[in-house]
């Protein structure tokens, strides 16, 4: 993406902002609310058209590829993964296959496996609109998986929240799946309100700030209390223990 900008109803939401999802690294784009996180992670995807700017995928610009090609490239999770019709678990992996034109058998063969890294297997027949919001978003990070298949160097993997819905845990296990994309040659970026998060399994951070990129780099280039406390405007500690940079906010005592 180079020099990208985005206008809505006269408000500037990106100016002037240019970044790359590398093969085999994980970029964590973190910010405020209101920063423009979402709004980039919609241009690099293709599904928000910028006022100025290009976006390359695969070295060309996403414009110029058709929806199928495009889909067979890059894999988008967006904020919002509600399914409003009763389709199985099951049915909606299977969904992330559509571009690719194979034998129902193989989609079907995918879709398990992508469930079972999930941790899905058990809730595959159930009707998606059951499930807990965490457990829909379990899902669509599953068919996220799928619809990558096979991961390649020339792979994308877009990420919008994949966890704010999710327990610890399993969020955990999520960005865990997100890191092992990276590690098989992907290019991952990942929204993340979690900044202990994002400095845990990022390789590259991008702090955004009023839709501009406020800093860009590695964790301990990116994560440091002064600037991080600045922009999200309240006290922000950053340690290291474990060998590793730990962030969280700063707390008053309360008894």
């Amino acid at each position: 993406m180079s020099r990208a900008q985005v206008t809505l109803e006269k408000n500037l939401i990106l100016n002037d902002v240019s970044l790359a999802f590398r093969p085999g690294v994980v970029t964590a784009i973190i910010g405020p609310n209101g920063a423009g996180k979402s709004t980039l992670l919609g241009v690099a995807a293709g599904t928000v058209k910028p006022d100025a700017g290009t976006v390359a995928l695969g070295g060309r610009d996403i414009r110029r590829l058709s929806a199928k090609h495009a889909a067979r490239s890059r894999a988008v999770m967006p904020q919002d993964t509600a399914v409003a019709f009763p389709f199985s678990v099951r049915e909606v992996v299977v969904m992330g296959r559509s571009a690719w034109n194979e034998h129902a058998a193989t989609s079907e063969t995918i879709a398990f496996h992508a469930l079972d890294s999930a941790g899905l297997l058990h809730v595959a027949e159930r009707e998606i609109t059951t499930l807990s919001g965490g457990e829909k978003q379990r899902v669509a990070f599953a068919r996220v998986i799928a619809q990558a298949t096979p991961v390649t160097p020339d792979s994308v993997i877009l990420l919008d929240e994949p966890t704010s819905a999710m327990d610890i845990a399993h969020a955990e296990a999520t960005l865990t799946l997100a890191r092992n994309l990276a590690g098989q040659g992907a290019a991952v970026g990942v929204v993340l309100h979690d900044i202990d998060a994002a400095a845990a399994y990022a390789d590259h951070v991008v702090l955004m700030q009023d839709g501009r990129v406020r800093a860009s780099g590695s964790v301990s280039d990116v994560c440091a209390s002064e600037v991080l406390s600045e922009v999200y405007g309240t006290p922000i500690d950053v340690f290291e223990r474990d060998g590793r940079r730990h962030v969280g906010p700063v707390r008053a005592h309360v008894s």
